[in-house]
C-alpha cells in the first residue's frame, strides 16, 4: 500500500513539474524574438510539440492584459482632460471687413464721372422714354404643335396650331412668313419647266408646224424652224445671230427696219428677239429700238443682260428681269406682246465723249480665266464688261506702221481671246489683224499678215478663237482666203486661197463639240465644213442652200455633253431662221482629237 501510495505522489509530482516547465518555456518563447519564417504567421500561443503531444491547456498572459489596463486608463484620463478644456478654449468672431470693394462702372456712369469735364450739359425731352428695347444675343426659338390619331375618326387624322409668327394681324390670326424672292426664282424655274412641256404637247399636235423633220440638206439629219411668222417681224432682215456662251439654248437674232415703213409703234423701230430653241413657237422677249441693230449679245456670266450697238453709234442695255408692266404692250392678232424699250441708252451723252460711226461689234468679256494655260501671255483679273468696236477706232492705230497708218486702216471686227481676256485682236479692211491689250502696252506680234508679203484691199470679215484652250483663231477674208493662225506667230499655220472660188467669208466658226472641225458661210449661201484630221487641204463637204440666200450663220450646242449635238442656225433673206442638226461625223468628238490637231499643225509650221 505504501509503494502504491508513494507511485500516486511520484506521478503526481512529475506531472506538476511538467506543467511548470512548458510554462516557463512558453513564457521564454513569448519574450524572445521571433524567427523570420514565423513572422507572417498568426501570433497565437503555440505550444511545442512535445507538449502538445503530452499535455493539452490553456494559457494566460497576464503581463499583455496588464499593459493594456494601463492604456486603456491613461486614455480615458485624456478624454476626460479635453472634454473639460474644449469650453474654455472656444474660438468667437470679434468683427469682419472686405478688403476690397469695386463694383462694375457701365457707359453711363462713365459719361456722368467724365461730365463735369467737358463743356456740356444735359437736357430733358418727352420722347417716348419709357419705351425700351433690349437686345439680346440668342434667337427666339419658333415652335410648332402638331397632334395626331391613327386611326383617324374622320378624314382629318392630324392638325394642330398655325405657324408661331409675332406678326399677327388684327384678328389673333398668326399671319404667315413669305420669302418672295425665293417663290419668284422658283416660278421662274418651274414655269420655264411647264412651257416646254406645253411646247412639246403642242409639237405632237400640230407635226407640220413646229415638229423637227428631215432636210434636203446633205450635212444635216433633222432641222426645224423658229416661228418667225409674227406679224411684227415681216419684212425684216436679219443682220445677226448670238447665242449665249452659259444658255447653250439661249438665242439671239436681231431684226432691221421694216421694209414698208406703218403707222405705230413700231412702225420705226428695230427689233430683237430673245429666243429659247426648246420652244420655238415664239420669242420668249421682244426687245425695240430706235435705230437699225448692228450687232448685239449676251451678258457673259448670264444671260439676263443683252447689249447691242446701232447705226448711229448709239450702245444699248436692256435688263431681262425688269417687270413687263414697265414696257408698253400691243394686242397682236388676239396675242398680247410686250416690247421692251432699253434700260439704259448712250444717246444722251455728248457727242464729243459719244460714237458717231456705226457701231460694228459688241463682245462680252468674260470675268474668269477658264483655260489653267497661259501660253507666255499676261495673266489678269477683270470685271465683268462688254467692249465694241466703232467704225474708224483710232486707238488701234498705234497697232500699225507708220506707212500703213497713212492709208487710216479700218476696223471692222473684234475678238477677246477667252483664256486671257487681256489680249484682244481686230480686223482691219487691208488684209492684216491687229493684236492690242486692254492694259499692256507691248504684244508681241503687233500684226498678223496673210502668207503672201505685199497688202491689197482685203477685209478680214469673220473671226473666231479656238474654244478648246489652245491660242488659235481664224480669219476669214473678203477674197475667200481663210487663214489659221496662232497668238505667238506673225504668219498663219495654214491658208486655204480657193476653197470658195473667190466668194466672200460671211460667216466662218469652230465647231463647239469637235477641235478640228470648222464651218464657213460665203456670199453665196454655200456651206463649208473642214475637217483638218480628214483632210486639211480642201473642206470635206460643200452645201449649197437651195431655196434661198442666206444672210448670217452661227452655231449652237452642248460641248460640257457628250451626245454631240452640234446646230447650224441659219438666218435667210426673208427674215426666216431654220435651225439644221450636223451629222453625227462631224459632231461627235473624237479620241485626243486635240493633240492630234496640235500635231498637225505643228508639222505644217
Amino acid at each position: 500500500a505504501e509503494e502504491n501510495l508513494r507511485e500516486v505522489q511520484f506521478s503526481r509530482t512529475s506531472e506538476i513539474e511538467e506543467i511548470q516547465r512548458a510554462i516557463t518555456a512558453e513564457n521564454d518563447r513569448i519574450f524572445n524574438p521571433l524567427p523570420k519564417k514565423l513572422e507572417n504567421e498568426k501570433k497565437e500561443p503555440v505550444m511545442d510539440c512535445s507538449v502538445r503531444s503530452s499535455f493539452c491547456g490553456i494559457f494566460m498572459d497576464f503581463q499583455m492584459a496588464n499593459q493594456r489596463q494601463s492604456s486603456r486608463s491613461v486614455a480615458s484620463k485624456q478624454k476626460k482632460r479635453t472634454s473639460e478644456l474644449l469650453p474654455l478654449i472656444d474660438l468667437d468672431f470679434s468683427a469682419s471687413f472686405s478688403l476690397l470693394d469695386l463694383p462694375p462702372v457701365n457707359e453711363y456712369d462713365m459719361y456722368i464721372r467724365n461730365f463735369g469735364k467737358m463743356n456740356t450739359k444735359q437736357a430733358y425731352v418727352q420722347c417716348n422714354e419709357d419705351n425700351l428695347d433690349r437686345d439680346i444675343q440668342t434667337e427666339e426659338v419658333e415652335t410648332l404643335e402638331k397632334w395626331t390619331q391613327h386611326p383617324g375618326e374622320s378624314a382629318l387624322v392630324s392638325g394642330g396650331e398655325e405657324h408661331f409668327n409675332l406678326n399677327t394681324s388684327v384678328n389673333g390670326a398668326p399671319t404667315p412668313k413669305i420669302d418672295s424672292q425665293r417663290l419668284a426664282k422658283f416660278l421662274r424655274s418651274a414655269c420655264q419647266v411647264v412651257a416646254v412641256l406645253l411646247e412639246e404637247d403642242q409639237v405632237a399636235t400640230q407635226p407640220r408646224k413646229l415638229r423637227s423633220r428631215q432636210t434636203s440638206l446633205s450635212i444635216s439629219d433633222s432641222c426645224f424652224q423658229l416661228n418667225t411668222n409674227q406679224p411684227f417681224l415681216h419684212g425684216r432682215k436679219i443682220p445677226c445671230l448670238y447665242v449665249s456662251q452659259v444658255q447653250r439654248q439661249t438665242l439671239l437674232s436681231a431684226h432691221g427696219l421694216p421694209e414698208k415703213a406703218g403707222v405705230g409703234l413700231l412702225s420705226r423701230k428695230s427689233l430683237i428677239c430673245v429666243w429659247n430653241i426648246w420652244q420655238p413657237s415664239s420669242p420668249q422677249k421682244v426687245l425695240i429700238c430706235d435705230s437699225e441693230v448692228m450687232c448685239c449679245c449676251f451678258s457673259p456670266s448670264k444671260a439676263t443682260l443683252v447689249f447691242a450697238g446701232t447705226a448711229d453709234g448709239s450702245l444699248l442695255v436692256w435688263d431681262l428681269r425688269e417687270d413687263s408692266r414697265m414696257h408698253p404692250c400691243m394686242m397682236i392678232t388676239e396675242t398680247e406682246w410686250t416690247f421692251r424699250v432699253p434700260t439704259f441708252s448712250t444717246d444722251g451723252i455728248l457727242n464729243s465723249v459719244n460714237h458717231t460711226s456705226p457701231i460694228l461689234a459688241v463682245e462680252p468679256v468674260s470675268t474668269s480665266l477658264n483655260s489653267d494655260h497661259s501660253y507666255g501671255l499676261s495673266r489678269l483679273s477683270y470685271q465683268e464688261a462688254v467692249l465694241m468696236s466703232s467704225f474708224a477706232f483710232a486707238i488701234f492705230l498705234s497697232l500699225f506702221p507708220k506707212d500703213i497708218s497713212q492709208r487710216i486702216p479700218q476696223t471692222l471686227n473684234i475678238k477677246f481671246l477667252s483664256s486671257n481676256p487681256n489680249h484682244f485682236i481686230v480686223g482691219t479692211n487691208i488684209g492684216l489683224v491687229g493684236h492690242g491689250t486692254r492694259h499692256d502696252l507691248k504684244v508681241v506680234p503687233k500684226l498678223f499678215r496673210p502668207q503672201e508679203s505685199r497688202l491689197r484691199s482685203i477685209s478680214i470679215t469673220a473671226i473666231d478663237f479656238f474654244p478648246f484652250g489652245k491660242p488659235l483663231f481664224l480669219v476669214g477674208c473678203s477674197d475667200g482666203s481663210i487663214r489659221l493662225h496662232q497668238m505667238t506667230s506673225e504668219y498663219p499655220l495654214m491658208q486655204w486661197n480657193g476653197s470658195t472660188k473667190g466668194q466672200p467669208i460671211i460667216a466662218l466658226q469652230w465647231a463647239l463639240t469637235r477641235p478640228a472641225v470648222f464651218f464657213a458661210l460665203d456670199a453665196s449661201s454655200n456651206i463649208y465644213i473642214w475637217d483638218l484630221l480628214e483632210n486639211d487641204l480642201l473642206p470635206v463637204a460643200k452645201q449649197t442652200m437651195p431655196s434661198e440666200r442666206v444672210v448670217t450663220m452661227t452655231l449652237l450646242g452642248e460641248p460640257e455633253k457628250a451626245n454631240g449635238l452640234l446646230g447650224i442656225v441659219l438666218a435667210k433673206e426673208s427674215g426666216q431662221i431654220d435651225i439644221q442638226y450636223v451629222k453625227k461625223k462631224w459632231a461627235l468628238p473624237q479620241p485626243e482629237e486635240s493633240d492630234k490637231l496640235y500635231s498637225i499643225l505643228l508639222q505644217s509650221f
